[in-house]
């Protein structure tokens, strides 16, 4: 069996620590480089659902997408959620390795796996990696979708393909717009709204949209926007590296068994649906109604 550090060098090479941006936090968080691995799970978040999981498997190392400490700590006190997750891991012979923006711009990376969920046939990154002769690492990719569809339909089959969260997929633009090229990225991608216009994209499918961007974004030129669960714009990350280190293991004779969790960490449980009926009637009443839009009598 390899030792640790023989695993982390082969996903160094994957994910090089240096192409992760400035403010991230990549790279092995806890873990003895001498002791051996023989079984890796591959999750989004290192939460303690996923470190019980990694425990019950019989996990040596789990590698997530997201880092435990982001922001830096003065504790691992067992009394914190966070320093829980690293007494357990401890306590039980589990290392932990994240890869995290640098998986993001990696080729492939996390929206090469978003967008092959998805049946997209990626043109390149949205965002190119100036260090990338090549031209084919960076922040999100553009695609084009095998036949064109209206945005309706293009929504429903993203919800479809993607794992399933109470979010679901949210939409923004003409229902009966025609979709043929898409631009995604796999988490928050509210800041690459000049890249998107750039690309002229017709779409571009992502996660954490918020208010004023999109309304912005939508003012500006004719861009229909989805959003969706982050946890599941990044979950396909999980199986493209797993499907990466099990040929790593096959080519050096490692024999390592690895997993992808399918626990969902999404954050959000539940989705109550407006009623259309109620917006419907709403939109047809003057603004100074009372009635309007569920104001009090």
């Amino acid at each position: 069996m390899p030792r640790l550090s023989e695993v982390i060098a082969a996903l160094d090479a994957l994910w090089p620590a240096e192409r992760a941006e400035q403010w991230d936090a990549v790279g092995t968080v806890c873990g003895d480089p001498e002791a051996e691995v023989s079984r890796v799970l591959f999750a989004v978040d290192p939460v303690q659902e996923i470190v019980d999981e990694a425990v019950r498997l019989g996990a040596d190392l789990l590698v997530t997408h997201h880092p435990l400490y982001l922001r830096g700590t003065t504790t691992v006190a067992a009394s914190t959620f966070k320093g829980r997750v690293v007494h357990d891991l401890i306590k039980h012979d589990v290392a932990l390795h994240v890869a995290h923006t640098n998986a993001d711009s990696a080729d492939p990376g996390v929206s090469d796996a978003f967008a092959g969920a998805l049946g997209l046939r990626v043109l390149g990154p949205l965002v190119p990696d100036a260090s990338d002769a090549a031209g084919r690492r960076g922040l999100g990719r553009v695609c084009e979708l095998e036949h064109p569809l209206p945005l309706a339909e293009f929504a429903e089959h993203a919800a479809k393909c993607l794992p399933a969260t109470a979010q679901g997929v949210r939409v923004a633009g003409d229902p009966a717009q025609i979709i043929r090229r898409v631009a995604v990225s796999g988490g928050s991608g509210d800041s690459l709204f000049d890249a998107v216009r750039a690309a002229g994209v017709d779409a571009f499918l992502t996660a954490d949209l918020r208010h004023h961007p999109v309304s912005e974004a939508r003012a500006q030129a004719p861009l229909a926007l989805l959003d969706a669960a982050h946890w599941a714009t990044e979950w396909p990350w999980c199986e493209l590296a797993a499907a990466q280190l099990d040929e790593i293991s096959d080519r050096h004779g490692w024999g390592l068994r690895v997993h992808v969790s399918k626990t969902v960490t999404d954050p959000w449980t539940a989705h109550a649906a407006s009623s259309t009926t109620t917006l419907a009637a709403s939109a047809t009443r003057a603004p100074s109604d009372p009635d309007s839009l569920g104001a009090p009598n």
